[in-house]
C-alpha cells in the first residue's frame, strides 16, 4: 500500500513498508519476538535481555545484527567493499564512500 509517506531511503521505505505489510522479519534470539528494523530488536534486547549483539571473539556488545556482522570483520580481516578506482579494501561501506570522496 502506498501511504504517500516520502523517505529519503529506499532502505527506509522498505522498513516504512512493514507498517502497512506487518512484517516483522527480525526476530529475537531470547524470546522470539519480532520485530519490523534491526535497530528495534537492538533496543529490546538491551531493555529485554540486558545486552545487544555480542561479539564472540572480543565480547564487545554491538546494537544490530548488521553492527556486529561489520565489527567481526575486525576479527576476520575480510574487506569485501572494494573501491573502483584503486582497488583498496574496506570493511564497512561508510568506510569506503569516505575512501572514494578522496579520489
Amino acid at each position: 500500500p502506498d501511504c504517500g509517506k516520502t523517505l529519503t531511503s529506499e532502505a527506509s521505505l522498505v522498513t516504512h513498508r512493514r507498517i502497512h505489510t506487518g512484517e516483522r522479519p527480525f526476530a529475537c534470539p531470547e524470546c522470539g519476538k519480532g520485530f519490523m528494523a534491526t535497530k528495534s530488536l537492538g533496543k529490546h534486547r538491551r531493555a529485554q535481555h540486558g545486552g545487544g549483539f555480542v561479539c564472540p571473539e572480543c565480547g564487545r556488545s554491538l546494537s544490530s545484527h548488521p553492527a556486529l556482522v561489520a565489527h567481526r570483520r575486525i576479527h576476520s580481516g575480510e574487506r569485501p567493499y572494494e573501491c573502483p578506482e584503486c582497488g583498496k579494501g574496506f570493511a564497512a561501506v561508510k568506510s569506503l564512500s569516505k575512501h572514494r570522496k578522496s579520489h
